[in-house]
């Protein structure tokens, strides 16, 4: 399926207009030029900065001289003076000159620099990034600094991050809601499409420079996410020359890795590759026990074993370059390719029980085998421009993404009777062939523009076309040998997504206030089509997601921000997917196809102030969702269980979270993260006793100890406290994890120990119950993991 022509040509008209009047705008700007010269032998200086200010010492832009000495700077009319700096030169101030109509380019000639009077051999800039820096609407994480990081996935990054929540089955959720956007780069990636967070360890951590968090983001981002956005940010650097870094990993469970990250810049191109190679054993185990009260007044019980381990191998290559036309003009292309190939083997004991444990009923055995490839691509190519008065810039962004999975699996299951001899007219020999494939284009333009002294008006438009395809069939064999579809379970699911946005934003700063309100369109334009029962069901709908920022600001260490946006949450391909997974016979899990879009609005009163030794960031937050999409749990008769995502009347939510970093020691620094919350739940439009009230919180504390000789400590202690559910209770989860790091060869390299769930506690818990049952279930979809890393550093 192909997007609409009738619609990409629309958006291609509004995107050259756009660009059409920007580049009329900025058609009046002058330019000025030169030449960078060594004064004593003439020849030319590359990389010396030009730095351009008004009369009144206000800079106004600059740049940096290329492999031949030469400059070019574009500059609004006017009259100015040139700083020319390089180090170990003195520094040039050049005369006056003006720029106008008439003289709209200026060329100030050779400029020759002396060195200086004390010529330097050799400078060490020695610098720390803060694990994490602290801003009223933004939260970034140098995720370098955590040492827990070492070895493990993105996944796990997002597990060590405050405010963040990432359950064993690898779900990420924000502030307790799963309602959360994750972005790559800030673009959506395969790697969230079909598998949600969870596809996130397939990205190692050694890849990832930092993340960022925004709790409740302005109009400029996309309203997807009512808790908010994650961008996960890879790394790639700039500077001249050859730099990198290396990293050797070994674990137990199995965890045998390898990456690098590596970087050349020679003049106007910066070369970037990053890669990495993981081989990984994931054991995995879960508990059930349910009750299903039947109507003639016994209770039948399951107990229920599973026992498994998922194999794989992953790669993951980026490279790419940035083409410096000048240094205020930037284009970027990269390409990433991904694969993920993987053979998952459950074993799975069902126990049956009839109105007590005493009463055995017999059991069934049955094993999924499953092997599943998951190749993924992205292009992407960006260009920036930047131009003399600082702040104004125009961006321009197209990602192509493709995704393809294909899972391929044989489920046996043999029955035996209470006093275990088997009976061969029950067992069962099934087949499940699911191939899944994506391709999203996705194309933007951001254009922002400051005005009088402290405003800024910013604008943009995004457009993205999304098909996504599920050609699904589960089989059985029957009576006779012959292996058959079975009915409802063999179609194919078409999923297309159109979207278009627009928004606008505007702000400004009076005294001590700083303000900015904006809004976003969308117009959403769905469809999902099941070919082989040729049923469709369409959406369209246009909606429009204010957003407003107030800032106080006390003092430069002392402000507060109270904030408001209006979020959304799409049902997407998962949730509306009806393709059953066939990998547990009494436990099926699948999508809805009549959901709804669920709608929040989101208001937070922040605070942050900045002390001698640390920082203290406050927040109270309410938020209130219609139709919230959660998924609810249904049992019939036989103690078949099928859950799948309904909307619920709405959900609303307070809480208050509390983040400090402080440095107690010189030796020792404490970051600690409180996040507690109170939720109302109603989903009395699907039960009537669908109804909660939970009072809920995570507590996440980090001690780092700086102990000498090179060597480094690292303690966290997690806890996400007990929560209800609209059908039950998911309980609470403690556990710890410890790291150790050594530096060595000169700094150059590092020795990391990591033990992640040092205590083994890290188990989902929950009780389920609905009209007629009672479900337990634990599980741990992650066992306590032991790594040891070698990172090495060239340059850098």
């Amino acid at each position: 399926m192909k997007p609409r022509i009738s619609f990409f040509t629309k958006f291609l008209f509004v995107t050259i207009s756009v660009c059409c009047s920007l580049t009329a705008a900025f058609a009046q700007q002058g330019k000025l030029r030169g030449m960078i010269l060594d004064g004593s032998n003439r020849e030319p200086l590359p990389f010396a900065s030009v730095g351009v200010y008004s009369e009144r010492d206000s800079l106004i832009g600059g740049g940096i001289s290329d492999d031949k000495g030469k400059f070019n700077v574009d500059l609004p009319f006017g009259k100015f003076y040139a700083l020319v700096e390089f180090m170990g030169y003195e520094t040039v101030k050049t005369d006056f000159f003006n720029l106008n109509r008439e003289n709209s380019n200026v060329d100030l000639g050779n400029i020759s620099l002396a060195s200086s009077a004390a010529d330097l051999e050799e400078v060490v800039v020695q610098g720390d990034k803060t694990l994490m820096e602290l801003s009223l609407d933004k939260r970034i994480f140098n995720v370098g600094k955590d040492l827990a990081n070492a070895g493990g996935t993105a996944s796990d990054i997002l597990m060590n991050l405050p405010s963040v929540a990432v359950d064993p089955e690898g779900n990420v959720r924000l502030r307790g809601s799963t309602n959360v956007r994750i972005l790559i780069d800030g673009k959506p990636s395969g790697l969230v499409s079909f598998k949600g967070g969870a596809g996130l360890r397939q990205l190692q951590a050694n890849m990832v420079e930092r993340v960022e968090v925004i709790t409740n983001p302005s109009a400029r981002y996309e309203a997807e996410g009512m808790a908010g956005v994650i961008n996960i940010v890879l790394k790639k650097d700039n500077k001249q020359g050859f730099n990198g870094s290396f990293e050797v990993i070994g674990g137990s469970p199995l965890n045998a890795g390898f990456s690098t990250n590596v970087n050349y810049r020679k003049n106007r191109i910066n070369w970037f590759l990053n890669y990495s190679f993981a081989r990984r054993h994931q054991p995995n185990r879960k508990e059930l026990y349910q009750e299903v009260y039947n109507q003639d007044g016994t209770t039948s019980i399951l107990l229920q074993n599973n026992s498994g381990i998922f194999r794989n191998y992953n790669n993951n290559i980026r490279g790419g370059l940035d083409y410096y036309f000048s240094e205020s003009s930037i284009l970027t292309a990269s390409y990433l390719w991904r694969r993920n190939d993987g053979r998952r083997i459950t074993d799975i004991r069902y126990e049956d029980y009839l109105n007590s444990t005493d009463n055995f009923q017999g059991y069934s055995l049955r094993r999924q085998d499953e092997k599943e490839s998951e190749p993924n691509s992205e292009i992407s190519v960006n260009y920036k421009k930047t131009f003399a008065q600082k702040g104004h810039e125009l961006v321009t962004t197209f990602t192509y993404l493709n995704y393809w999975e294909r899972s391929d699996q044989v489920f046996t299951e043999f029955f035996f009777n209470p006093q275990g001899v088997s009976t061969p007219q029950r067992d069962l020999y099934q087949t499940s062939l699911n191939d899944e494939y994506e391709n999203q284009y996705l194309l933007q333009l951001d254009y922002t523009k400051p005005f009088a002294k402290e405003g800024k008006f910013e604008t943009g438009i995004r457009t993205s076309f999304r098909e996504m395809e599920n050609d699904f069939l589960v089989s059985q064999r029957n009576e006779s040998g012959e292996v058959l579809p079975l009915p409802g379970l063999d179609n194919i699911f078409l999923y297309d997504e159109n979207i278009l946005a627009a928004y606008g934003i505007l702000g400004n700063k009076t005294g001590k206030w700083t303000y900015q309100g904006g809004l976003r369109a969308e117009h959403t334009d769905i469809r999902t089509t099941l070919v082989e029962t040729n049923v469709q069901n369409p959406r369209k709908y246009t909606n429009l997601f204010p957003s407003a920022h107030f800032t106080y600001s006390i003092s430069t260490e002392n402000a507060f921000q109270l904030s408001y946006s209006r979020r959304v949450r799409r049902p997407v391909y998962n949730d509306l997917s009806p393709y059953v997974t066939f990998s547990d016979q009494r436990n099926f899990f699948s999508g809805n196809p009549d959901l709804n879009p669920e709608f929040t609005d989101a208001f937070e009163l922040g605070h942050i102030k900045y002390l001698d030794k640390g920082t203290v960031f406050s927040t109270v937050y309410f938020r209130n969702t219609v139709n919230k999409i959660e998924r609810i749990r249904r049992v019939n008769e036989n103690g078949f269980a099928e859950t799948l995502p309904f909307n619920l009347t709405g959900e609303q939510s307070v809480g208050v979270e509390f983040t400090a970093d402080y440095r107690l020691k010189e030796w020792w620094k404490l970051n600690t993260n409180l996040n507690f919350f109170h939720a109302s739940i109603d989903g009395s439009n699907v039960q009537a006793d669908f109804q909660a009230k939970t009072t809920s919180w995570l507590l996440r504390q980090t001690s780092r100890f700086t102990l000498g000789s090179g060597w480094d400590m690292q303690l966290r202690a997690n806890y996400d406290a007990r929560q209800k559910t609209a059908q039950g209770v998911r309980k609470g989860i403690f556990f710890m994890d410890f790291s150790a790091s050594r530096r060595i060869m000169q700094e150059r390299g590092t020795i990391i120990l990591t033990a992640n769930d040092i205590l083994n506690t890290r188990w989902n818990r929950s009780i389920t119950q609905g009209l007629g049952f009672y479900t337990e279930e634990d599980s741990q979809m992650i066992r306590r993991q032991i790594n040891l890393t070698f990172s090495y550093r060239i340059k850098q």
